[in-house]
């Protein structure tokens, strides 16, 4: 129940600092509240007994990644405040298809059974580095979300290179 309680605390303040990452005005800010959202997700995996994943989210993504983006942007000096406009003139688009993706989403993953399977446990002996890289690539284990974590990811790129690609 306490476990339940956290759970729900700490996933809703990795949303609102997610939702801050994206809507703040000063990119040092944003840049704060990444790191915010990515301990978030740290103490997320550290509920779910994924030791492996919270030391790498702390080291690489809070220590190194984030650490990094705001050196960058401090030693820039450049203004920190978005001069241009605010809002892009489709965002309509962005929204319908952000609407169709969620709804395909949503027929893709209702037939799923891995919702209401449960993973057996690994045993405390076990070698769980190996064990978990192969429940990482079973259909029976984590196949289907570690592929979307992975389309998602190549999404996030191709956004990034049409993003400066516009910017020229």
């Amino acid at each position: 129940m306490v476990t339940q309680i956290i759970f729900i605390i700490t996933a809703g303040l990795t949303l609102l600092a997610a939702l801050f990452v994206v809507s703040a005005k000063n990119l040092v800010h944003s840049a704060l509240w990444l790191i915010v959202a990515l301990f978030g997700v740290a103490v997320l995996y550290t509920l779910l007994n994924a030791g492996f994943f919270t030391v790498a989210q702390v080291l690489i993504y809070i220590g190194a990644i984030a650490i990094l983006f705001i050196f960058a942007v401090m030693l820039t000096r450049r203004d920190m405040r978005d001069t241009g406009p605010q809002q892009n003139p489709y965002w309509w688009l962005a929204i319908i298809l952000v609407v169709l993706l969620f709804g395909g989403l949503v027929v893709a993953l209702s037939s799923w059974s891995g919702f209401t399977t449960a993973l057996p446990p690994m045993a405390a002996d076990a070698n769980t580095l190996s064990r978990l890289g192969q429940a990482l690539v079973s259909p029976d284990g984590y196949l289907l979300p570690f592929e979307l974590a992975s389309v998602l990811l190549v999404a996030a790129m191709m956004g990034a290179i049409y993003v400066s690609w516009i910017k020229k």
